[in-house]
C-alpha cells in the first residue's frame, strides 16, 4: 500500500510519454512534398481540373468575349482581414492571407495564408455552376473582371468582387465574392442568366482542393493537419454530428452524403475553411482523393430549372478563418465543434472560458494561466490538505514500516496483512494521498488540449524570454524549473521512506525525466505546472507546519480508532 503514490507517479510519466506521441502523431510534422516542375504541375492540375460536376466538358467562349486580361491573371483583393487573389480561370479563390495572424514570431510582416497555390502548397477554393449536358461556368473557365484590384473602402461595410463569363449560347454566368468587415464569413454569389431558347438546369458547385503539405515557415509542433470535416445528419434524425475524416480515411475510400443543411471544412491546426451551404435544401457533400496526394472536398447544390432570358442565384457562405470561439459558432450551428479539444471537451471549454476572463483581466495570457493555477490549486486545496496530511502519517509509519519488512522478509502476504492491520488500527487509509493527483488529471489533459486548439494563444507573449506560450520554451528554462520543484516536493514529502532502494532510484529519475517530456511541450503548460508545483510547495510547508503545531499542543497526527470502531 505504500507504494500507491509511487505507481501514480509512474503512470503520470508514462501517460504524459504516450500524450506527447500522440501529439506527435496527431501535430507533428508532416513529410513536406518536393514541388512538382512547371509542366508537371500543369499535367496534375488538368487531371484534377477535369472533375467537373457535369455530364458535358465546359461550355465554349463566346467569339467576340475572349478576356481582356492574360489567361489566369491574378485580381488582387484588400480587405481588413484579407490579402488575397482570384484568378481569372474558373474565378478560383487561389490566396487568401489572414490579416493580424503572423506566419512566425521571426515574420512578423508575413500573414498566415490560409488558401495558398505556391512554394509547393496547394490550398485553393473553386467554384462553378453545373448544367444537364454541359458546365454553365466551371472552374476550367475563363471569367473577365472589371478591375485588376479590389480593395475595401474606408467606412465600407463590404466588398464586392465580381466575374463574368458569356458563353457561346449567349448564357452569362457572374461570380461574385462578397467580403464583409470584421468578419470571417464570406459570400459566394453565382447568378445565371438563360440567354438561350431552351430551359437550363444548374446547380451551383463549391470546392476545396490541397495537399497535406504543412505551412513550412510556421515553428515545429505547431504545424497541422486534420483533414475533412462534416457537420453530418444523423440517420432518420433532424440532429447533426461532427464527422472527421483524415486524409487516410479518404484514401481508404471516397465519402459521400446527400442531406438538408450541415456544413462541410478542411481543418487545420488553429485555422478552418468551411463552406455553409443554404440550410433549407437537400444537397451533396463528398471527399475524395485526387492525385499527386491532393484531395477534394465538395458540394453540390440543389438543382434548378431556368426558363429562357430567366435568371436564378445561388448563394453559398462560406467561412475562411481562425477558429475564434467567441465567433465561429455563429456563423453556422455547430461550427465550433471544429475547435476540438477530444474527450474532456466541457472540462476544456471550462478553463479557456476562464482564462478568456482572466485575459480580458490581465490582458496577458501568461498571468491569466498564473491565476487560472490559483483558482484551481484553492479549488483542490482540501484534497491536497487530505494528501499532505496522508503523506505526514506515511512518514510516522517509516520506521514501523521498516521494522516489518525487515520482520517479514520473504513473506509478501503476512507483510500486506500486517500493514493492513496497523493501518486500521491507527485509523489511517493509505489511499487519501492518492485521491488528489487522480481528480487533478482530467484538468491537466483539458489544460493540454487548451493549449493545442485555442488560436486565441496563438504566439501569446508572456515576459521576458517566453514570447509564444503554446511553442515550447526556446531556452528549456520553465522544464528545468518544473523538474527542481518536483525534486523538492520529493524531499519535502519523504514519500520515499518506505521505498525500497529500486524505487526510489525511479522516484529520483522520475523529474528528469518528466524535465526531458515537458521540454517539448507548449510553454503555457509547463507555466501552469511550474506554478502549480510552487504552490504546492507552499501548501505543504503550511500543512507540515500547522501539524508541528498541533501536536506541540497535544493534538497528535495519528489517532487510534475507538473501541468497537
Amino acid at each position: 500500500m505504500e507504494n500507491r503514490r509511487f505507481i501514480l507517479l509512474a503512470v503520470l510519466g508514462v501517460l504524459i510519454f504516450f500524450i506527447y506521441q500522440s501529439w506527435q502523431t496527431e501535430h507533428g510534422p508532416k513529410p513536406v512534398l518536393t514541388p512538382p516542375d512547371t509542366v508537371a504541375a500543369e499535367a496534375t492540375q488538368a487531371r484534377i481540373d477535369a472533375d467537373v460536376p457535369t455530364i458535358g466538358g465546359p461550355a465554349e467562349a463566346v467569339p467576340g468575349n475572349t478576356p481582356v486580361m492574360a489567361r489566369n491573371a491574378r485580381i488582387a483583393i484588400v480587405t481588413d482581414l484579407f490579402v488575397g487573389e482570384v484568378s481569372t480561370t474558373g474565378g478560383d479563390l487561389r490566396r487568401l492571407e489572414l490579416i493580424g495572424y503572423p506566419l512566425s514570431k521571426d515574420q512578423p510582416d508575413k500573414n498566415v495564408p490560409l488558401l495558398n497555390d505556391r512554394d509547393g502548397h496547394y490550398f485553393v477554393l473553386q467554384s462553378g455552376v453545373a448544367g444537364s449536358d454541359k458546365a454553365l461556368g466551371s472552374h476550367l473557365d475563363e471569367f473577365v473582371a472589371a478591375q485588376t484590384e479590389y480593395r475595401m473602402a474606408d467606412g465600407a461595410d463590404t466588398l464586392d468582387v465580381p466575374l463574368t463569363r458569356i458563353d457561346a449560347a449567349g448564357n452569362q454566368v457572374t461570380k461574385t465574392y462578397r467580403f464583409y468587415r470584421g468578419r470571417y464569413e464570406v459570400e459566394l454569389i453565382q447568378q445565371v442568366r438563360n440567354g438561350s431558347a431552351e430551359p437550363l438546369t444548374a446547380s451551383p458547385y463549391v470546392r476545396m482542393v490541397r495537399t497535406p503539405v504543412p505551412i513550412a515557415e510556421e515553428p515545429r509542433f505547431v504545424h497541422t493537419f486534420t483533414g475533412v470535416g462534416v457537420y453530418e445528419r444523423k440517420p432518420n434524425s433532424d440532429k447533426y454530428r461532427f464527422h472527421k475524416l483524415s486524409f487516410d480515411d479518404i484514401d481508404d475510400g471516397a465519402y459521400a452524403v446527400e442531406q438538408q443543411g450541415g456544413w462541410l471544412a478542411m481543418l487545420q491546426h488553429y485555422f478552418v475553411a468551411a463552406i455553409l451551404p443554404p440550410q433549407d435544401e437537400v444537397h451533396k457533400f463528398d471527399g475524395k482523393a485526387a492525385t499527386d496526394q491532393r484531395y477534394v472536398a465538395q458540394y453540390l447544390g440543389a438543382t434548378a430549372s431556368i426558363a429562357p432570358a430567366g435568371e436564378q442565384t445561388f448563394s453559398t457562405k462560406l467561412y475562411l478563418g481562425p477558429k475564434l470561439q467567441d465567433s465561429i459558432g455563429k456563423a453556422a450551428a455547430g461550427l465550433e465543434l471544429t475547435v476540438d479539444y477530444g474527450f474532456l471537451t466541457s472540462i476544456s471549454e471550462l478553463l479557456f472560458v476562464v482564462m478568456e476572463k482572466l485575459h480580458k483581466l490581465t490582458g496577458n495570457w501568461g498571468v491569466a494561466i498564473i491565476l487560472l493555477t490559483l483558482i484551481v490549486k484553492t479549488v483542490f486545496y482540501p484534497l491536497a490538505a487530505a494528501q499532505y496530511r496522508s503523506t505526514a502519517k506515511m512518514r510516522k509509519f517509516a520506521p514501523r514500516i521498516a521494522e516489518m519488512k525487515e520482520r517479514y522478509a520473504g513473506d509478501r502476504e503476512r507483510m500486506s496483512k500486517a500493514m493492513m492491520d496497523l493501518y486500521k488500527k491507527e485509523g489511517f487509509n493509505p489511499l487519501a494521498g492518492c485521491w488528489p493527483l487522480l481528480v487533478q488529471m482530467p484538468v491537466f489533459f483539458a489544460l493540454y488540449w487548451v493549449f493545442l486548439e485555442s488560436v486565441e494563444l496563438r504566439q501569446a507573449d508572456f515576459a521576458l524570454w517566453i514570447n509564444d506560450l503554446t511553442s515550447p520554451d526556446p531556452f528549456f528554462v520553465l522544464p528545468v524549473i518544473y523538474g527542481v520543484s518536483m525534486f523538492a516536493m520529493q524531499r519535502m514529502s519523504g514519500q520515499t521512506a518506505t521505498m525500497d532502494p529500486m524505487q526510489q532510484k525511479m522516484m529520483n529519475v522520475m523529474p528528469i525525466a518528466l524535465t526531458g517530456f515537458f521540454a517539448f511541450f507548449p510553454a503555457g503548460l509547463v507555466l501552469y505546472w511550474c506554478v502549480s508545483n510552487l504552490i504546492s510547495i507552499a501548501q505543504q510547508a503550511y500543512i507540515t507546519a500547522k501539524i508541528e503545531r498541533d501536536e506541540k499542543n497535544g493534538k497528535p497526527l495519528i489517532k487510534a480508532p475507538k473501541a468497537g470502531k
